[in-house]
């Protein structure tokens, strides 16, 4: 791996970034193998709430792109540069249209369904008791 990477400038592309711990590691590899730059592209924007619809993520707190900007996560990741596509960009590459629509959510903070905390959906007694 090091004879390929060895003063390359690499690009890295992942679906999205989360945490960022897993960037953040794949980068240091890359560099630790010798290349010059690394400059990573995101294939979706930046997940700044958490998806209530099937995803499993992490609570808002736990999302990097949620409580940090482009630059701070690429500081973070270690990343020469970081980008992200556009949402209209998702939109297009996806061609919603009138007749097709997804779900942006995790995008944007907008939720197409009123968000009900569990604890209104199970009473306490249930919820503390053991099986």
């Amino acid at each position: 791996m090091r004879s390929l990477l060895t003063g390359r400038r690499v690009v890295l592309i992942d679906d999205s970034i989360v945490r960022g711990t897993t960037s953040r590691k794949i980068v240091r590899m890359v560099r630790d193998a010798g290349a010059k730059e690394v400059h990573v592209r995101i294939s979706c924007p930046p997940t700044i709430s958490p998806c209530y619809y099937g995803v499993d993520t992490p609570s808002k707190n736990q999302l990097i792109a949620a409580n940090k900007t482009v630059d701070e996560i690429r500081d973070y990741i270690g990343a020469d540069s970081l980008a992200y596509l556009s949402l209209e960009g998702l939109r297009q590459a996806c061609a919603e249209g009138e007749k097709t629509t997804y779900c942006t959510s995790c995008y944007t903070g907008i939720y197409p369904t009123e968000f009900v905390p569990v604890e209104q959906l199970i009473p306490p007694a249930l919820a503390t008791k053991k099986p």
